[in-house]
């Protein structure tokens, strides 16, 4: 029989109680059920609203409780609607009213509540940590490879001469941003419901500094409406992970390209590849394609709490149950994308030479071209349309800029002089970028410096 069953003449029907359980995804939450109601009772005894005893008993009860939900000998009842009657209707069974007076002053409203904050909490300190570990992998991977150039690319297409380095730390400081929304989702669950009741707070007089302090937790709600029927620290917490696994799916996506034959800039480890069934020769890169599939089921998530709560009134309603298996599945499925990600990037071998050849290709060189006129004086616009015309040339010919003679460059302007070939090469392009953020090895070893700063501060953050 429910631990609510006092005003209703028959039980519930099979099949809906089934439906209406939520034991399942709750039970991921069962350590954080047991500290709240372990605070709450150590403030009921303090607040003289249960004795001594009973809080000494409650503890104790709960310790055991804990104790076989941790070796998995506790034994779920069928009636158990969730975490909280569970552990509630045993503790009552085995230390009798002491379990009884557990609840008071305390709805399942703000117990849900303070379940949720408390294990969102955990999910994103394991994402923070993880978000650092995949950050290091790409920074010792960009200093692995310093000074290898690859092409950089515009709409898939060719575009400029790019440090491999410069490439890496683009990703670095997306994930950068990540972490920081990680954080700012763990502020917002920083803070305690508890003694918000069902929704209008409680006659009994609760210390909520008391298990705020208890618990760790920043603040107590001061809305006690707010403190039940809020779930933004969720939707944060599903933002931030839909907007990493897009980094990743980013990052995924040209792994993906660099690993084919037709650009073959990476070789991924054995460890992170599969065959085919049928064709031998395969090696196929599907833990990232996996990464890049599993991105659209955590905006999914994301999007299934945005809709959920669009029309909630206020306060406590039956829809917010569905608010946890989508956090649940968004925290995991960021983790073993992150954690995937980074032993793949770790194990991959760079070709340089590859990288290197594709650099040279495509006219890359163009707008040095086009700068080199400008600072002989000709309009910026004027010097664009003579190295659109000399690439139109290279590609009726066949050849690349670099291939022209000094006559045929003179003959679209007399501006060209021997100087060019410092225009041409793509190590010379390359470094000139010296600007604060550019890809120029100056610049980049800079940038460098700035990532390991931000990932020593992002760990200490932690500690």
């Amino acid at each position: 029989m429910a631990l609510w069953s006092g005003r209703f003449t028959q039980g519930v029907d099979a099949f809906t109680q089934e439906f209406g359980a939520s034991l399942e995804a709750d039970k991921h939450m069962y350590a954080h059920d047991i500290a709240g109601s372990r605070a709450h009772a150590r403030m009921l005894a303090a607040q003289g609203v249960i004795s001594a005893e009973d809080a000494v008993a409650i503890d104790r009860g709960l310790s055991a409780v804990e104790r076989r939900m941790d070796d998995g000998s506790f034994a779920f009842d069928a009636n158990d609607e969730d975490i909280h009657m569970a552990v509630e209707a045993t503790l009552t069974a085995d230390i009798g009213a002491a379990g009884a007076r557990l609840h008071t002053g305390r709805s399942r409203n703000d117990q849900v509540a303070l379940d949720l904050r408390l294990y969102a909490k955990e999910l994103l300190a394991s994402l923070m940590e993880g978000n650092i570990a995949l950050r290091r992998v790409l920074l010792a991977k960009a200093k692995e490879h310093f000074g290898a150039v690859m092409p950089g690319y515009t709409h898939l297409q060719h575009a400029q001469p790019v440090l491999f380095s410069h490439h890496m730390l683009a990703y670095f400081w997306m994930f950068a941003r990540d972490f920081t929304r990680l954080s700012a989702a763990h502020a917002a669950a920083d803070a305690n419901p508890l003694g918000a009741a069902a929704l209008a707070g409680t006659t009994y007089p609760l210390d909520r500094a008391m298990t705020t302090e208890l618990l760790g937790l920043d603040h107590a709600i001061p809305n006690s409406l707010d403190a039940v029927s809020d779930r933004d620290y969720l939707l944060d917490l599903e933002y931030a992970c839909s907007v990493s696994m897009m980094h990743l799916s980013r990052l995924c996506e040209e792994i993906i390209l660099w690993s084919s034959s037709e650009f073959s800039f990476v070789t991924l480890s054995d460890a992170f590849s599969t065959g085919s069934s049928i064709m031998p020769q395969k090696k196929n890169p599907d833990f990232a394609e996996l990464t890049r599939g599993k991105t659209g089921r955590v905006v999914g998530d994301l999007v299934g709490l945005l809709v959920t709560m669009k029309s909630l009134p206020l306060a406590y309603n039956k829809d917010l149950q569905e608010c946890k298996e989508g956090a649940i599945d968004a925290a995991k499925t960021l983790h073993d994308c992150m954690l995937c990600t980074g032993g793949m990037i770790e194990t991959m071998a760079l070709n340089e030479g590859a990288m290197r050849a594709s650099a040279q290709q495509g006219f890359t060189a163009a707008t040095d071209v086009a700068d080199y006129l400008a600072k002989k004086g000709m309009p910026f616009r004027e010097a664009h349309a003579v190295v659109g015309r000399l690439v139109l040339m290279c590609e009726q010919q066949g050849i690349g800029l670099e291939d022209l003679t000094l006559d045929q460059l003179k003959s679209a302007s007399d501006l060209f002089e021997e100087d060019i070939a410092g225009a041409l090469d793509i190590d010379a392009i390359v470094a000139a970028r010296t600007t604060y953020g550019g890809t120029g090895h100056a610049a980049v070893r800079v940038q460098l410096d700035e990532a390991a700063s931000a990932l020593a501060a992002d760990e200490a953050s932690l500690a």
